[in-house]
């Protein structure tokens, strides 16, 4: 108890400071200068380096959240660095556990509010590196000390280090300034970092974007030679930062970076050709703004759906070639997607529990062309109805279908029973006759 009262004196007589130090080759920026005051940190962050710093080990909320609450921007969540083990982090707080294979991380829970810890990691030296062919980095996780951690973080903006008991930032990379000037900049060398991590390219482009910082020059600049390496990249990574991207907020920004730096190419089939087609580029666009406004004003939003978007105008065109081979309209549709999803999986595997739900939007868009009977009413009650019009308003602002088929939903949904009745088309050709069953033939009493 007493050498947590002493700690935390010492820690406040650090954080009255009022001007910038430097501690080795780091600089620590006070609280009068940056603003950022401790109470912008969630309560469980808070608690977490309190708790690790009171054991005696260092304790920071690091990467992401730092960056954010400088740029004036809500944090979506707050990771903590630590020179403490995973074990002894573990045995600091009651409900903490450790996850990760490749390397160990320790999720703290207070509430509903889970806290990510990582123990500082440092890059491993050239020589001792297990790399690919390309150069690709396949082990990087030893333990190291604070200036490692930073140095192994891709941008200099992610490299920041706060302590929530001072309220100063540790910054070993000029990162700090760089926010100021808005520059995202690679730590170390860019082509290097590239060839280690390929989907570093992504990230540099994703961040940009949803940030709106602007690449240095030495950091943009290899990314349109070394985009090939992105192939190498593991499916499931690559699927990752891709969703990353596309549910960022800033989806429409993104691609247009992405199309501007030339990495859209092979990402998802046909996108490249897509995104230079008039209409398909309209589509497109419209969905990624439709899930961007949506995830701004807090509103659910689904990959599923977006990845059907994106995909939708290669199987319309594996569709038509199938009806002009005289394939009956669904049975051609359904190898139509199947086809497309196949070929996608080559490239890169969506998960197999987006398909009921893309397939379902598609196989529901020849039925919203129907209205007459009763099928609209049937229509209507179906599970994946909303998602499906959805994507019918878009292929109608786009100028696939004709803007009356859209109205014409928009308004049956809100209709009186009476208004349905008189908005239902007539049914095409003459009602088909029921057969009735015939009776047997009653039985005589003898």
């Amino acid at each position: 108890m007493i050498k947590k009262l002493i700690r935390r004196v010492i820690s406040l007589a650090r954080g009255k400071s009022k001007k910038t130090r430097t501690l080795g080759s780091c600089t620590v920026i006070p609280f009068k200068e940056h603003g950022v005051k401790r109470e912008g940190i969630s309560p469980a962050a808070r608690r977490v380096t309190d708790g690790l710093q009171a054991a005696g080990y260092q304790a920071y909320v690091v990467g992401g959240a730092v960056r954010d609450l400088l740029l004036k921007r809500q944090p979506k969540d707050f990771d903590v660095a630590t020179d403490a083990t995973p074990e002894e982090v573990r045995r600091v707080f009651r409900r903490a556990r450790i996850i990760g294979r490749r390397f160990r991380l320790v999720h703290v829970m207070f509430g509903d509010e889970t806290v990510e810890v990582s123990t500082f990691r440092r890059m491993i030296e050239a020589v001792d590196a297990q790399t690919d062919d390309h150069g690709r980095l396949l082990r990087d996780n030893e333990f190291g000390d604070q200036e490692q951690d930073a140095a192994r973080r891709d941008f200099t903006a992610n490299a920041l280090f706060y302590d929530p008991s001072t309220q100063e930032i540790f910054d070993f990379h000029h990162g700090y300034a760089d926010i100021r000037a808005n520059l995202l900049r690679m730590i170390g060398d860019p082509a290097t970092r590239y060839r280690e991590d390929p989907v570093r390219m992504l990230r540099a482009v994703r961040l940009s974007a949803k940030l709106g910082m602007k690449l240095e020059a030495a950091t943009a600049e290899p990314i349109f030679s070394m985009k090939g390496l992105l192939g190498n990249v593991p499916e499931a990574r690559l699927l990752d930062e891709m969703l990353k991207l596309l549910m960022s907020g800033h989806a429409v920004e993104c691609v247009k970076k992405l199309r501007a730096m030339h990495l859209h190419h092979g990402l998802l089939p046909m996108l490249d050709v897509i995104l230079e087609q008039p209409m398909g580029e309209k589509f497109i666009m419209s969905a990624l703004a439709n899930t961007d406004q949506r995830l701004r004003e807090d509103k659910p939003a689904s990959p599923a759906f977006l990845f059907a978007a994106l995909l939708w105008h290669e199987v319309l065109s594996m569709w038509n070639a199938q009806l002009d081979a005289g394939k009956p309209a669904i049975p051609a549709l359904h190898l139509a997607m199947d086809a497309v999803l196949h070929k996608q999986r080559l490239q890169m595997a969506i998960p197999h529990r987006h398909d009921t739900i893309m397939k379902e939007i598609w196989l529901l868009q020849p039925r919203l062309e129907q209205r007459s009977g009763q099928r609209p009413l049937r229509l209507l009650a179906l599970p994946r109805f909303r998602a499906a019009y959805d994507f019918l308003l878009l292929r109608c602002h786009s100028g696939e279908m004709p803007m009356e088929l859209g109205e014409w939903w928009t308004e049956f949904q809100e209709a009186s029973d009476e208004r349905r009745e008189e908005m239902l088309l007539p049914e095409k050709g003459p009602k088909k006759k029921r057969r009735r069953s015939k009776k047997p033939a009653a039985t005589v009493a003898a």
